[in-house]
């Protein structure tokens, strides 16, 4: 698993609190790639928790696809068709759909995503149907708000701790409760993927999981080699900067249309933010405890097996949120999935990326299953996830890629 990972020595991202003061330049001469780096900026700076900026770009992208599809009809549009408009500059009409969907969902940061704008159109001064092109764009993000206007995210979190009258229980309240409802893109409905029940807590599954995570999970852990914890601190990163700059990379690997590439970061943003929908209602479905809990309180799982550790900790901090399934695994297969669909399943040109978490490592795979095993590893040396939970969440984020490649977005026949 590690010999897929070259750390070598890179300048480490830039905090989110910078991200806020400026966004990416585009430079690229693309637009699709330009606020793509733009919009996971911009993700950052608004600190939104990893379910929403994959919604928000989502929205970036679909907006991007359908006012690029208008001026070239050449797939099926997401949600109703915009007016051909030929006479558009796809460059202008892409940036101008990217702005208008980041302006509206982060109005705080509205002077810079001005100056970005107006940094790519001054690039398209020569160039003919600019301006009919930021009209194109507009509309198109004004048709993809209205899409999700009303689609769950953002309701109040209803989560009701369990309690015993007037005894304490810890008062943080989990985070993305109300993603278990929130409309899907491409799935049917929240529970359309549900998986079965985590393993009995007297099975031998079970047991195998638990002595696992205990010994290679736990902060003070002496059997967990140093690559391992590297690895683990390295998934710490949560969100969309840990897929679209793997996007990035392989888009530009291969020449193709801005169209193709509009398509390409939509139907894996829409896989991506449908992942979190289906994780979070299978986690709230079940409710199952994470290994900090379970470890601690091993003598009351009816597991022989199973030996308590009163003290153990986590390598990494414990996410706040119900354990199964593993959300870093379905994310990271959803992607993939779509990726393999379009670059295939064998070698790729080298895939590298950085992350928060582990300052000057960068991390490099050449297949890319090997990113998703890898996160699936992480998970497991992290100390917040067990082995099948990893397992079922990979499988569940394959199913929701397939459905995205195979249902969305279809060439016009």
């Amino acid at each position: 698993m590690i010999g897929c990972c070259d750390r070598l020595r890179a300048r480490a991202p830039a905090l989110a609190c910078a991200l806020a003061l400026a966004l990416p330049a585009p430079s690229r001469a693309d637009a699709v790639l330009d606020w793509n780096d733009i919009g996971v900026a911009a993700v950052a700076a608004a600190r939104q928790l990893p379910p929403d900026g994959a919604r928000t770009m989502a929205m970036l992208h679909v907006a991007m696809f359908n006012a690029l599809n208008a001026i070239e009809p050449r797939f099926r549009p997401y949600g109703s068709a915009l007016p051909v408009a030929a006479d558009a500059s796809a460059e202008a009409a892409a940036a101008g759909a990217a702005h208008g969907v980041l302006a509206r969902l982060f109005p705080e940061q509205r002077a810079a995503l001005d100056t970005a704008l107006r940094s790519a159109l001054q690039r398209l001064s020569d160039e003919r149907g600019v301006e009919p092109g930021i009209a194109l764009g507009e509309r198109a993000a004004a048709h993809c708000m209205a899409l999700r206007a009303r689609d769950g995210a953002g309701a109040a979190n209803v989560y009701r701790p369990a309690a015993q009258p007037g005894v304490y229980v810890p008062t943080a309240l989990p985070v993305s409760h109300e993603w278990r409802e929130v409309k899907p893109w491409v799935l049917e409905r929240p529970a359309q993927l549900r998986p079965e029940p985590p393993p009995a807590l007297g099975s031998a599954v079970w047991a195998r999981d638990y002595n696992e995570i205990k010994a290679l999970g736990g902060r003070e852990s002496a059997q967990r080699s140093a690559a391992q914890t590297e690895t683990a601190r390295f998934w710490a990163a949560t969100g969309v900067a840990t897929w679209n700059p793997i996007v990035r990379a392989l888009a530009q690997a291969r020449p193709r249309s801005l169209l193709d590439h509009a398509r390409l970061f939509a139907l894996v943003n829409m896989a991506a933010s449908d992942a979190f929908v289906a994780v979070f209602d299978a986690k709230y479905a079940f409710n199952f405890w994470r290994p900090v809990t379970a470890i601690r309180n091993g003598d009351i799982d009816g597991n022989d097996a199973t030996a308590p550790d009163a003290a153990w900790l986590p390598l990494i901090d414990t996410p706040l949120h119900p354990e199964y399934p593993c959300a870093h695994c379905i994310s990271a297969a959803a992607v993939a999935d779509v990726l393999e669909a379009e670059f295939g399943p064998g070698r790729v040109p080298t895939i590298a990326m950085t992350s928060s978490t582990a300052p000057g490592v960068t991390h490099r795979w050449e297949r890319i299953a090997d990113y998703v095993d890898e996160v699936k590893q992480a998970r497991i040396w992290g100390g917040v996830h067990y082995r099948q939970s990893t397992e079922v969440g990979e499988r569940m984020g394959r199913a929701i890629g397939r459905l995205a490649v195979e249902g969305t977005l279809q060439p016009v026949r």
